[in-house]
């Protein structure tokens, strides 16, 4: 009990956050997920701390797609948590992975006027006096953020994103039962040691609070933009730094079509063979020329420019999540790309586990094997997506 209280010990302050959660998971069918919590709760706080059984709700699928539904409901934490997973095959089933690839961030809009005061705080003034105009519907509706149209005195059309109130209580709170729940991992999982749930939760916090300061976001959008200026590959909006704060920000508004919608880029005539051609070059000069890459870069956030058909252009949007790698990692990527056009899977398993990627005393033949498998899955995916190009 005294290790629960110690990563719980926000536990009386949160529990209707934790309740919630059980809920949920009740609602999806997947109570026996949250059963840990649930005991727990009531040995802390009483049985008034798990709500009464929620009868579930009735979906057309199975479970991988009642997680991923139960994921988003839960909000940003839960997002990235989904995702991240999505990225470990050695701990969920394929059908799992493949199915939390498809995890949309995408809620109901916060009302207007909660919006008003989080936008006139930050930028300080009204917004009647710092935007000529200012659409009370947002474009897009995250579960950190929103984004509005407005327009800039002088006629420029600019996009303005504003994090939601409170949302940087809710993930505090969130991340803390994500840590407990990772300690009681690592103490009675036989393979803790290879899931790391530790790091799983550390790396959940780091992406949200890069997310959560909009001032960083445009510093990354700017650097970025000054990369690629004049580019005929990629294009970067800019920002509006005299309208820029920490909890909103001001861009240049931009237009293009989601990248992964085949039949808007072939009505609109763009060559997709040279597309993905740039796709590459634009994802190397990144990794390796600059250092500096877009590390959410789902099609949601990598649109592509209607206006140029035969040499087409991408547009990049979301600049929360951008990485760097140090020139250790950068050898070992390089490494491992040129094992991967080899087909050599032998050598991409020595190099993760050189590279500290995976432990180290996983056994070379399995990772050999999983490697094998995982890669010839994908190069099926990849061929039948160029047959389709």
């Amino acid at each position: 009990m005294a290790r629960f209280r110690f990563h719980f010990g926000r536990t009386v302050q949160h529990f209707r956050r934790y309740r919630h959660i059980l809920a949920v998971l009740m609602k999806y069918g997947l109570i026996e997920m949250g059963e840990g919590l649930a005991r727990k709760l009531k040995s802390a706080l009483g049985r008034r701390a798990v709500p009464e059984r929620v009868r579930p709700r009735t979906l057309s699928g199975g479970r991988p797609q009642r997680l991923r539904a139960a994921l988003q409901e839960l909000g940003p934490t839960f997002i990235k948590l989904g995702q991240l997973l999505s990225t470990r095959p050695d701990i969920l089933p394929a059908e799992y992975v493949l199915e939390l690839e498809h995890l949309q961030d995408n809620v109901p809009p916060e009302p207007f006027d909660r919006v008003r005061v989080e936008a006139e705080r930050e930028l300080g003034g009204r917004l009647e006096d710092l935007f000529a105009s200012f659409d009370t519907t947002p474009l897009a509706s995250a579960s950190i953020a929103q984004v509005h149209a407005a327009t800039l005195h002088g006629g420029r059309e600019v996009v303005v994103k504003v994090l939601r109130p409170e949302i940087k209580r809710q993930i505090a709170a969130d991340v803390a039962l994500l840590n407990g729940v990772a300690a009681i991992v690592e103490r009675t999982h036989p393979a803790a040691d290879k899931i790391r749930p530790r790091e799983i939760v550390a790396e959940i916090e780091t992406t949200l609070a890069a997310e959560l300061d909009l001032q960083r976001e445009a510093g990354n959008a700017s650097v970025l933009r000054r990369n690629w200026i004049d580019s005929p590959d990629l294009y970067v909006p800019e920002v509006i730094w005299s309208h820029t704060a920490e909890r909103a920000m001001t861009m240049e508004r931009v237009r293009g079509i989601p990248s992964d919608d085949i039949a808007a880029l072939d009505a609109a005539g763009i060559d997709r063979k040279a597309l993905a051609a740039k796709g590459v070059r634009v994802f190397y000069q990144q990794v390796f020329r600059d250092n500096f890459f877009h590390a959410d870069a789902h099609a949601g956030n990598i649109w592509v420019d209607a206006t140029r058909k035969q040499n087409p252009r991408f547009i990049a949007l979301d600049f929360g999540i951008m990485g760097q790698l140090s020139s250790e990692d950068q050898y070992y990527l390089a490494e491992n790309f040129m094992a991967i056009f080899n087909r050599d899977y032998r050598r991409i398993a020595e190099l993760h586990v050189q590279a500290g990627w995976m432990p180290a005393h996983i056994r070379i033949d399995d990772l050999e094997g999983a490697v094998r498998g995982q890669l010839s899955a994908l190069t099926r995916a990849i061929e039948m997506q160029l047959n389709k190009i």
